[in-house]
């Protein structure tokens, strides 16, 4: 029971704000859990398990259906789903597969925790997570990370981070960004485009706190004509500018910040990009992506995808994965278009 109740206890509509969502996994028509329920049952008891037909179900069902299916199979066969998983799979699908188990919330809390438990930061995780989710995103993560781990996001995050870096990932985790306004205020647009400027390329040095208030608390749409407007005052584009100011880590979180404020589905593309092109597939950072934005905007980065390098998702993904773990990122991709 307890982790049936610790993943799946709450139901979380990971809908981000006034964001338009844009998922390749939505509700399947004609739903039955217990049918569901069933066929997971018999698929982990055949000889050999039968990993397709489990895939077949649980890529194609929202998180709401799977937390359903959960609660049938426990019923039907007396024992937890996500431990009856877990003896069953093993490897890269299972951890697909588990974190399917998870609401959108719970699988980042999950990811941040893992990141900065045990020696060592996995900064990498930490910085594309708090850097490219949206404030209400945020607010639930935190409010997950609570109920899951018993402990404050801000003071895990603080106690493991430090310097300007960590100043940056306290301002976005303390969730202070405007939410967007019909009204675009052409004089406060000027004023920040200036003050980044100001702040950055104009002087010696760089006057860091301005940049971290001004991208952790204005609206997204603002940003992005305050960016526009920057080119009128500084010889260099944003990123260009965070190349030449900022080093280490905090660069690393700026220019996914500004990445993510131009165009989040186009950043989330060239990770998965990057990340299936290195030596060695990175596939925990895939894992991450596709788990993590399937009911959010995983269809918007495929064709972010096909757009900048003229390949479909699908088909790099055919290319480089095998296997079990292939079938899997391909049930969550869905029907290519």
């Amino acid at each position: 029971m307890s982790l049936v109740s610790e993943f799946l206890g709450q139901l979380s509509l990971n809908v981000a704000g006034n964001e338009p969502t844009f998922p390749t996994v939505v509700p399947a028509v004609d739903f039955d859990p217990d049918k569901d329920a069933a066929r997971i049952e018999t698929a982990i008891k055949t000889k050999g398990v039968d990993e397709q037909t489990i895939i077949d179900v649980l890529t194609k069902r929202t998180y709401a259906q799977r937390r359903e299916i959960a609660f049938a199979y426990e019923r039907r066969a007396k024992k937890d789903m996500i431990s009856a998983l877990k003896g069953a799979l093993s490897g890269s699908l299972e951890t697909v597969i588990l974190g399917l188990m998870k609401s959108t919330a719970q699988y980042d809390a999950s990811e941040i925790r893992g990141s900065i438990k045990g020696l060592g930061t996995d900064e990498d995780t930490l910085i594309e997570i708090l850097c490219s989710r949206s404030n209400t995103e945020l607010k639930e993560i935190k409010n997950v990370y609570k109920e899951l781990f018993k402990k404050d996001l801000e003071k895990d995050v603080a106690g493991d981070t430090s310097g300007n870096f960590a100043k940056l990932l306290l301002a976005l985790v303390q969730t202070q960004r405007a939410e967007p306004s019909a009204v675009v205020d052409y004089e406060k647009i000027d004023q920040d485009a200036r003050a980044l400027y100001d702040a950055g390329v104009r002087i010696k040095g760089t006057d860091v706190a301005t940049w971290i208030s001004i991208m952790s608390e204005r609206s997204v749409p603002h940003l992005q004509k305050v960016f526009q407007r920057y080119k009128s005052y500084s010889p260099y584009d944003m990123q260009e500018s965070v190349m030449k100011e900022v080093k280490g880590d905090l660069q690393r979180s700026f220019l996914v910040l500004v990445q993510c404020f131009e165009n989040k589905q186009l950043f989330f593309a060239n990770r998965l990009h990057d990340a299936m092109k290195s030596k060695g597939a990175k596939e925990k950072m895939v894992t991450r992506i596709i788990v993590s934005r399937c009911e959010v905007d995983l269809k918007k980065i495929c064709s972010e995808f096909k757009a900048q390098y003229g390949q479909s998702l699908h088909k790099t993904v055919l290319e480089h994965t095998k296997g079990d773990y292939q079938k899997v990122l391909l049930g969550l991709l869905g029907q290519e278009e």
